[in-house]
């Protein structure tokens, strides 16, 4: 009786331990380009999306880009911008549809899958991620100039419950 009692608890500990330490969660990571160090995990869901704002390096206008979690990869979903400009698409091709939204505003839609995107922080730029209700600007993860990456992850519960991630 006191095997089994110990065998049991042996089992129930190995099965806990397992769900803490696998990686069995999907997080959004922001890993700095230079040394690969994580700088933001967030937990995400398939489907979730998310935005990265930016102010446009030629026309000096707003950009919106929305971004889908689709299982193990990112979908650049659309960019949204308020004028036309150099570096800024002005027509549906192949590529991207073009719409007018009804507050005005270009939508660009694209639908195109990747396995990560890559941006160099602007100086000028103001890149930031609007993820959970929050803003946080990625001149605060890295330096201007620098390389961040995005990426999904699968993380550990003990990530997440050690505060490691953004729930």
């Amino acid at each position: 009786m006191h095997r089994r009692w110990i065998a049991g608890l042996v089992v129930v500990g190995a099965g806990v331990a397992g769900l803490l330490l696998w990686p069995l969660i999907p997080a959004l990571e922001i890993v700095d380009g230079r040394d690969g160090r994580v700088a933001l995990c967030a937990r995400v869901r398939s489907g979730e999306e998310f935005v990265l704002s930016f102010t446009h390096s030629v026309n000096k206008r707003p950009v919106y880009d929305t971004l889908r979690v689709e299982g193990d990869h990112l979908v650049i979903v659309k960019s949204r911008y308020d004028a036309f400009g150099a570096g800024m698409p002005e027509a549906s091709t192949d590529e991207g549809t073009l719409t007018i939204a009804p507050d005005g505003w270009l939508e660009w839609t694209v639908n195109r899958p990747v396995p990560e995107i890559t941006v160099r922080v602007g100086r000028v730029a103001e890149h930031t991620l609007h993820l959970k209700g929050r803003q946080l600007r990625l001149a605060d993860l890295a330096e201007p100039g620098k390389p961040l990456t995005m990426r999904i992850r699968k993380i550990r519960m003990f990530d997440l419950l050690k505060g490691r991630c953004i729930p």
